[in-house]
C-alpha cells in the first residue's frame, strides 16, 4: 500500500471518529434531560397539575452530588428534569415537596410570591405571601422565571431531621414541606426560563456555578405551548 492510500485511510477513519463522537453529543444534547408533558383532563380543560421534588443530592445523572429537581410524569414516576411542557391559557396547578436544608437569604426579595394566583402560596396547609428566612430554617430554593413574573421561595428544613432525605427521588416517607401554588401560563406560546435564586452551587464561587446554571438541576424551562 502507497503512503497516499495510507493516508487517505487515516484521514477517513479520524473523520469516521469524529462524526461518531459529534453524534453521541448531539443525540445526548437532544434527549437530555427529558421534558415531561402535561395535558388538562378532560373534566379540567384549562388546568393541569404539577407534581415536583427538590432534592439536596440529586442522586442519578452525570452530577449524583448535586442538589437539583425531579419532576412526576403521566405514569406516577420520579424524572430527574426540569423541562416541563404546559398548554397556553392554562392554570398550572404546582404542588412542590421540598426536601432539602435552608438558610438565611442574601437578599430578603426572594423571600416574597409573586407571579401566582393571589400572590401567594400554600405551605403545609398555610397560606403565605412572604417566607422570612431569618426566622425557622430559612429559605432552601427558589423557582423564579422572571418573563412569568413567576417567583416563589421554598421553605428549608433542618438537616438534622431523622428522617432527611440522603439522595433523590425522595419519598413522603422522608422529612419534607409541601407547598404548593398556581400560575396562568399565559396567551402566547414560549419557551420561559426558570431558575433558583439562592445559590446553591455548593463547591463553586459564591455558590452561583455548577447546578445552578445548569438545566436539568437549578434551572430549567417552562414550555408553554399552543
Amino acid at each position: 500500500m502507497n503512503k497516499g492510500a495510507r493516508i487517505s485511510i487515516v484521514l477517513v477513519s479520524a473523520a469516521v471518529a469524529v462524526g461518531l463522537i459529534l453524534f453521541g453529543i448531539f443525540g445526548y444534547l437532544r434527549t437530555y434531560p427529558p421534558t415531561v408533558v402535561y395535558t388538562p383532563s378532560p373534566t379540567q380543560p384549562h388546568t393541569v397539575d404539577v407534581t415536583l421534588q427538590v432534592d439536596g443530592t440529586v442522586g442519578a445523572g452525570p452530577h449524583p452530588s448535586w442538589v437539583g429537581w425531579y419532576a412526576k410524569d403521566a405514569q406516577g414516576k420520579w424524572v430527574r428534569t426540569t423541562l416541563y411542557q404546559v398548554p397556553v391559557k392554562t392554570y398550572v396547578h404546582v404542588t412542590v415537596y421540598e426536601y432539602d436544608s435552608g438558610g438565611p437569604l442574601r437578599n430578603p426579595y426572594w423571600g416574597k410570591i409573586t407571579g401566582t394566583v393571589g400572590n401567594d402560596a400554600v405551605l403545609n396547609g398555610r397560606p403565605v405571601r412572604v417566607l422570612d428566612a431569618a426566622a425557622g430554617n430559612g429559605v432552601a430554593h427558589t423557582m423564579t422565571a422572571p418573563a412569568l413574573n413567576l417567583s416563589v421561595p421554598m421553605w428549608g428544613l433542618s438537616g438534622t431531621e431523622k428522617t432527611f432525605c440522603q439522595s433523590g427521588p425522595c419519598t413522603l416517607a422522608n422529612a419534607h414541606n409541601t407547598e404548593t401554588f398556581t400560575f396562568y401560563s399565559g396567551n402566547v406560546a414560549h419557551n420561559y426560563r426558570w431558575q433558583c435564586f439562592i445559590p446553591c452551587g455548593a463547591g463553586f464561587l459564591n455558590g452561583n456555578g455548577g447546578p445552578m446554571t445548569s438545566t436539568g438541576y437549578m434551572a430549567g424551562f417552562w414550555k408553554v405551548v399552543a
